[in-house]
């Protein structure tokens, strides 16, 4: 049985375009490494520009073993330069009984 996640990441100031593109690599190469399952990811936008991406890792073996992984490690390097990642009970949305985001993909 797979593990859904939520993970919210709110752009360094210029990085905006930068966080989008890492967004749209990240599920593909988790599942290049066997690290997510095929469920649809999405990706959708807060008001204050923070990017909340739900998928699927595969187990939280495959939780673990993304660690080590060095193409995992390579992106969320990258990860680390455009954005800082934030909880959601951060987002004024998860305050709202129905919270709200502008679809990305």
């Amino acid at each position: 049985m797979g593990k859904f996640v939520i993970a919210c990441y709110h752009p360094k100031p210029g990085k905006d375009e930068e966080l989008l593109a890492l967004t749209r690599e990240h599920v593909p190469i988790l599942r290049d490494e066997g690290l997510a399952t095929e469920r649809p990811a999405y990706a959708m936008r807060a008001k204050d520009g923070t990017v909340v991406e739900v998928f699927e890792w595969k187990s939280d073996e495959a939780i673990e073993s993304a660690h080590t992984n060095p193409e995992v490690i390579k992106l969320w390097e990258r990860y680390a330069a455009a954005c800082d990642y934030v909880s959601l009970s951060s987002l004024a949305e998860a305050k709202d009984m129905f919270a709200g985001f502008e679809p990305i993909f």
